[in-house]
This record gives structure tokens, sequence and C-alpha cells, in this order.
């Protein structure tokens, strides 16, 4: 059983999910944004889903970690890695709750994560799968350098991939 780990970055602090974060991620759940992710969602699916990205840790070594912001410790997000029957390839994602865009959050979390699957989880592949809508996502993919790939299997037939390098691949 692999614990969450606690990373950190010259802003953030990525740590394990705690029971008092459910009320912020079942806000942003039940609204608008939460469509690109087959949402909004009632409390109960928020719960399964909340549950699920806590679970990921003990049965597969990957899961999820809540965002915060060191110097305040406001909690902006969540960033995570999926994995199990219901992703063809391991997943790296991350959602920002409302008033937290634009800070460069998102990618700064998920290069973090990135690179400590690659290193710690040993992670072979890595993909992000976003609804083709979702422009603010794409864009966050593409400043990680992962790049389109529509031959890439997916959960969702809609899902556009994108292929992370491995962080060697990216430095050549």
């Amino acid at each position: 059983m692999t614990l969450a780990p606690t990373l950190t970055t010259a802003r953030l602090t990525l740590r394990p999910m705690r029971p008092e974060d459910f009320g912020p991620y079942a806000a942003l759940m039940a609204g608008p944004r939460a469509a690109g992710m087959g949402g909004p969602f009632d409390t109960r699916a928020a719960w399964g889903l909340f549950c699920h990205d806590a679970a990921g840790w003990a049965l597969h070594g990957l899961g999820a970690l809540m965002i915060d912001v060191t110097a305040t410790g406001v909690t902006v997000g969540q960033v995570g890695l999926n994995a199990g029957p219901l992703f063809p390839e391991p997943e790296l994602g991350w959602m920002l709750y409302d008033g937290h865009e634009g800070h460069g959050y998102a990618t700064e979390a998920a290069a973090a994560l990135r690179d400590w699957a690659f290193a710690e989880a040993g992670l072979a592949t890595l993909v992000s799968y976003t609804d083709p809508d979702n422009a603010a996502s794409q864009a966050v993919a593409r400043r990680l350098g992962a790049i389109a790939d529509p031959d890439a299997p997916r959960p969702d037939a809609g899902d556009v991939v994108f292929r992370h390098p491995r962080p060697a691949e990216v430095a050549a």
C-alpha cells in the first residue's frame, strides 16, 4: 500500500486529502464546471468520486492530492493520478476551485505530480484526458509539454488525450 505523499513547489503544498476537503470539492462537482467530467454530480455521486480519489493510493499507489497555497494555507483545488479499470492508461488530472484560475496553480501542481509519477511511482506512460470544449485544461496540458495523441485509447470517445513526455524527454 502506498501512502499519499506530500509534495512542495515554490508556491504550493500538495497534500493528502482530509474529510474537511469534501465541502468545497462537492460544491465544484455540483456546478457547471464539472460538466467536462461527466457532471454536475449530486452529493452522493461527489462523495463516491472523492472516496475514489483518496482510495487510489491504497488500491493503485496513485491518487489525488489537494493543492494548498503554502503562504496562506488556502486550498485552491486538486491534482491527481488516476488508474484502474476505468482508465486505459494512468491519467494526470487537475481541477481548480472557482476564483483560483489564472495563477498557474494547475500547471505548477500538475508538473510536480507528473515528475513524482515518473521518478517515484515508476510510471512508463502518463496521459491527460480532457473534454474537447475545455480549452483551459488543454492549455495546461500543453504548458506541461504534453502533445495531443489522437490514437490513444480513451475512457470516453469524445475525450482529447494528451500524452506527457517523461522528464528526460522534455530536457532532450
